[in-house]
């Protein structure tokens, strides 16, 4: 798998995707590979941000390959699952067959952008006690999968 492609392909007529940073790969701390966007809209608004992390493994499973976040005033117009679909397409690209999305059970707007997208619920995982994410209040995790 090639490390990173272009991006420039990014874009509809509603959002674009602005490359922001790239992250290698590093075995020894266990990171994949990941791009970080902003989303912009038609306007060239900032309205939030996505990454996409590149590759299969345990980590991924419970992070999840996507990430994204809506700034509150532009909520409600599928601004992330806009991102996740052009996300979905660089994946493929890297040659990735699926990919997996995870959030919060009580997170009501991001597992409706994952049912919106067509994703397959996995699970609902427990959070090793030692998570870090626990730190955030969740004790569990909504594991999406979305065939590419």
């Amino acid at each position: 798998m090639a490390e990173f492609l272009d991006t420039d392909f990014l874009r509809t007529d509603e959002i674009s995707l602005r490359q922001i940073e790239l992250d290698k790969s590093d075995p020894q701390r266990k990171w994949d590979p990941a791009f970080h966007f902003d989303i912009l809209d038609c306007a060239g608004t900032q309205v939030g941000g996505c990454n996409l992390r590149l590759g299969h493994s345990e980590a991924l499973y419970n992070a999840g390959n996507i990430g994204y976040q809506i700034d509150e005033p532009y909520r409600g117009h599928h601004y992330a699952g806009k991102a996740c679909k052009l996300l979905f397409e660089l994946a493929r690209r890297h040659g990735m067959k699926y990919v997996i999305i995870v959030c919060d059970p009580d997170n009501l707007p991001s597992r409706r952008t994952c049912e919106w997208l067509g994703g397959e619920l996995l699970e609902i995982l427990e959070l090793p006690e030692d998570d870090k994410r626990r730190l955030t209040g969740g004790t569990h995790r909504c594991i999406f999968r979305f065939s590419l």
